[in-house]
């Protein structure tokens, strides 16, 4: 499992990076056809109630799955975005099964 993590506008955190390994190795343990995820986190300064935004992008057989979420806190964007990850995964695994 290879993750990338790209810090824009936003200090370097070890905690944040291992937070969210530890949450992707659950998604890279279930579905072993992902082969890696880039994730970048950035601050949106014009977001008052929110703007921390935690993109993650799954590369795996066929088109690559995407999913992005804007939330308080850079902790709780990531779990958001996992889920929808997750989401368009079941329905990935399903089209695998047909086949």
């Amino acid at each position: 499992m290879t993750v990338n993590f790209q810090y824009v506008g936003v200090d370097v955190s070890e905690t944040l990076s291992l937070f969210t390994k530890e949450k992707l190795e659950k998604l890279f343990n279930r579905y072993e056809f992902l082969i890696n995820a880039a994730v970048h986190f950035k601050q949106d300064d014009k977001d008052h109630d929110k703007g921390k935004i935690c993109n993650i992008e799954l590369s795996l057989p066929g088109p690559r799955i995407f999913a992005t979420s804007n939330e308080h806190n850079f902790e709780v964007s990531v779990r958001e975005t996992i889920s929808d990850l997750e989401r368009q995964l079941k329905k990935r695994k399903e089209i695998y099964k047909t086949h």
